[in-house]
């Protein structure tokens, strides 16, 4: 019986989200050596003429081998960045709309996640471009789990292909407890 077969599906679960957010590490490959691509034979010296002893030949000389630059790593997506003031104000004052909006009260921390998670990528399989994320502020006034995680979430390997930035919400539409969230094209 292998280990696997011994973790419940919550123990499946919250490891399939561990390992989902782990980078693998980078490993630098070595040269690439072209055959065939030789540096050029300095000419060869005049023979001398008469009855001298010949010499030993020298044995030719292995010729250097020629390396072409690695290639260069797929450009990935970066960071999701704060938005710009204009477009948030733009967000805030409803000139651009707010299409959808989640609200993440009542969920546990992994809830939330996954819920998140499946509502961003969503919104960019539909076409929309900002969404209003509600985390809430927490309990008496503190920072509650969800609000503290929201922002490692969105810049986590998994959305950065979708999240293009993100800013807290204006006071009208939830102030410190809610994100304009701006998604980027499929």
């Amino acid at each position: 019986m292998s280990r696997r077969d011994d973790l419940s599906p919550d123990d499946r679960r919250i490891w399939a989200r561990i390992a989902g957010s782990v980078t693998p590490q980078v490993r630098k490959k070595a040269a690439r050596l072209i055959v065939g691509a030789v540096e050029p034979d300095p000419p060869a010296a005049p023979r001398p003429t008469g009855k001298a002893k010949p010499k030993a030949a020298k044995p030719a000389p292995v010729p250097m081998p020629v390396f072409a630059p690695p290639p260069q790593p797929a450009r990935s997506r970066g960071l999701p960045e704060e938005l710009e003031p204009r477009r948030k104000r733009r967000l805030s004052r409803e000139r651009d709309p707010i299409e959808a909006k989640i609200d993440l009260h009542g969920y546990g921390r992994f809830q939330a996640q996954d819920a998140l998670t499946a509502f961003l990528m969503g919104a960019q399989a539909r076409g929309y471009r900002s969404v209003l994320v509600v985390t809430g502020q927490g309990r008496r006034g503190g920072t509650g789990v969800i609000r503290a995680s929201v922002h490692e979430w969105l810049t986590a390997p998994a959305l950065r292909t979708v999240v293009s930035g993100f800013a807290p919400a204006a006071r009208h539409h939830g102030g410190d407890g809610a994100l304009y969230v701006t998604i980027r094209r499929s």
